[in-house]
């Protein structure tokens, strides 16, 4: 009787152990799904030709992994159809957010309803995609950008003088608020348009040519404006080969390594600088925070064509041989030996 007692308790607590067991599995199973599923962010760029776009992957990819999200990042190489194929496929891997720096601002908008429709976050960064009703674009203050192109022109250009323009393409929203900004800053000055030009694609090329075609025209040219730091690249040497650099107001856009070291020079006088690392670490915050059904409390707004969106605005600021060193240098931007790498430093004179 006793061993059959014996038997009896032996079952239940192996039976017992058994069912801890059993517990303990599921458990660990429902920790891992957990851990599993993270925020998933889709990151669509137009393409890597700026030199900048690098630098605002790399930040953007490693602050939402801090987050605690992952990012698949595409690269359309400035192909608007490749772009519109990648967004499809990130709405078919699912994601929470799709991001995208646009090719085309006009050409997404079909693409991004599909995106929505499925119940996906998109966020324009730095160039609004019009008539998308994204759930928040984030950019710098692209008119303000014109205003102070505008400005370096008209403090170094005489009155009646001549300059070029040569902004980045009409697809591309931000150059159409620049260039409002530009013209409002222009409008009651005694300053000659002698050429003008949209660069299609960014390319650098563009810049070449129209500098070479402007010359035909008029080879007193007293300033260009240029819509990025790669477009000024090719209008300094196309000034260049006609002995005019140095001689010529220059501006740009992106605070690129060797537009710092043009303006240290004396080839180019300012450039746009836009902090790109706030905005892409900025944007990385805001995408996990929608991604989790957070208040980002932006009440700006703008206008995308037939919807009024959220607008996160940063400032630029105006680069110079002035304030170089304390905007760029001493702002961990760029480098001194490489920003001064052609020319002596003060503490080298």
């Amino acid at each position: 009787m006793v061993k059959k007692w014996m038997v009896i308790l032996v079952l239940l607590v192996t039976a017992t152990l058994s069912m801890t067991g059993c517990s303990d599995k599921n458990e660990d199973m429902k920790d891992t799904d957990v851990k599993e599923k993270k925020i998933q962010i889709g990151l669509s760029f137009d393409s890597y030709v700026i030199e900048r776009w690098q630098r605002d992957r790399e930040v953007f990819v490693s602050t939402a992994q801090d987050l605690g999200a992952e990012v698949n990042v595409q690269n359309a190489n400035g192909d608007v159809e490749e772009q519109i194929s990648q967004i499809e496929y990130l709405i078919e891997k699912k994601m929470d957010v799709i991001v995208i720096v646009a090719v085309d601002s006009e050409a997404l908008s079909e693409v991004l309803k599909k995106a929505k429709d499925a119940g996906i976050i998109c966020v324009a960064y730095d160039r609004l995609v019009t008539n998308a009703n994204v759930d928040l674009y984030i950019s710098f203050d692209n008119e303000q950008v014109g205003k102070l192109m505008a400005e370096a022109l008209v403090a170094g250009v005489p009155e009646g003088g001549n300059i070029v323009t040569i902004f980045g393409p009409k697809t591309d929203h931000n150059v159409t608020l620049v260039e409002q900004g530009f013209q409002e800053v222009m409008k009651e000055k005694d300053i000659n348009i002698i050429y003008s030009v949209y660069a299609k694609g960014w390319l650098a090329e563009e810049a070449y040519d129209a500098i070479n075609a402007a010359m035909e025209i008029n080879d007193n040219i007293d300033g260009v404006l240029c819509g990025n730091d790669n477009l000024a690249t090719q209008a300094v040497l196309a000034l260049s080969e006609n002995r005019m650099a140095g001689k010529v107001i220059i501006t740009g856009q992106d605070a690129d390594l060797v537009a710092c070291q043009r303006i240290v020079e004396g080839t180019q006088t300012m450039t746009v600088y836009k902090p790109v690392d706030k905005l892409a670490k900025a944007a990385a915050e805001y995408a996990v925070k929608l991604a989790k059904g957070e208040d980002i409390n932006v009440t700006s707004t703008i206008d995308d064509g037939s919807n009024k969106v959220p607008y996160v605005k940063l400032e630029p600021i105006a680069v110079t041989k002035d304030n170089i060193r304390e905007v760029i240098i001493e702002g961990g931007f760029q480098q001194e030996e490489d920003v001064y790498l052609n020319v002596a430093t003060d503490e080298e004179e």
